[in-house]
């Protein structure tokens, strides 16, 4: 049995390493929810007030999951304010304020109604891949119409990091919210994204190992362009796919797209497609012959 303290918050509780303050949060509305779960030191809340939601991430409290020091933490979410402003778009979480309190930092963004596709705290594999209210079971179980049109979105976005000269770091399907009622596709957790030129300092960067290149396991090795091709290729073996079983048995999307797909996680970089862009634009060839185009 852990001795740890409870924080109630509102109707919310939940448990973290010692007490902390968090009389600024209740100013800003009712608290309706908590993700607890992270491993970042990060800490979330769903709040509300006068009917309007936002979703509030916090740094400064020691989280049970979180092995690192508060500063560190606060220091990241800090440096990561600008990444949201300067990657701003449609298919993104919506940055609203950020700011700092007494012993922590706070970004604070619109609240979107979807549903995480990697929901490790209440669907830990293999429950994720076979249960049926997993949200990616069901995101897999949706018609391939609407899994291409949330793919657009996330290739969309991306072009859009790669126009920015950003490269994409430790995206995987937790980065990726669904909106099962509008079929509406969003990206979150954008916070270890990129300045280009960027040079693998690591060894393994930060990340899911089913969605990484192999560069990103190398020490020194160059994170670019088509780097950020093969995690979108690896993300389409996820949504359409058998994911890191890459066989055209387990695709469900046609053999052009998934040549397309194939190309772009070839463990050689240089057989990639050069940019996302042009990665994209090959898909987009595929799907306007199928009168696919969202």
């Amino acid at each position: 049995m852990n001795h740890f303290p409870t924080i109630t918050l509102g109707k919310v509780s939940f448990q973290l390493k010692e007490l902390h303050d968090f009389e600024w949060l209740t100013r800003l509305g009712q608290v309706f929810c908590v993700f607890d779960e992270q491993d970042s030191g990060n800490i979330s809340f769903g709040i509300e007030i006068d009917g309007l939601k936002r979703f509030v991430k916090y740094a400064g409290a020691k989280t049970l999951r979180y092995s690192g020091s508060p500063e560190d933490a606060i220091a990241r979410l800090k440096s990561c304010a600008s990444l949201y402003e300067d990657l701003n778009h449609p298919h993104l979480v919506n940055l609203v304020e950020y700011f700092e309190v007494e012993k922590g930092y706070a970004l604070v963004f619109d609240w979107f109604d979807g549903e995480c596709l990697h929901p490790h705290w209440s669907f830990p594999p293999p429950q994720k891949y076979n249960h049926p209210d997993s949200p990616f079971y069901r995101f897999k179980k949706l018609p391939i119409e609407y899994r291409l049109k949330s793919l657009n979105s996330i290739f969309e976005f991306h072009v859009n990091v790669e126009k920015n000269n950003y490269v994409a770091v430790d995206f995987y399907d937790g980065s990726i919210l669904y909106d099962f009622k509008n079929n509406i596709t969003k990206i979150c957790d954008i916070d270890l994204y990129m300045k280009r030129p960027f040079i693998n300092f690591m060894g393994r960067l930060w990340g899911s190992s089913r969605f990484m290149s192999p560069e990103e396991f190398m020490l020194d090795a160059v994170i670019d362009e088509r780097t950020n091709v093969f995690n979108m290729g690896a993300i389409a073996f996820g949504l359409l796919g058998g994911e890191l079983d890459r066989s055209f048995l387990k695709w469900d999307a046609g053999q052009e797209l998934y040549e397309i797909a194939v190309k772009a996680v070839e463990e050689d970089k240089s057989c990639r497609y050069s940019s996302v862009e042009e990665f994209y634009k090959a898909w987009k060839v595929v799907l306007l012959k199928a009168n696919l185009d969202f």
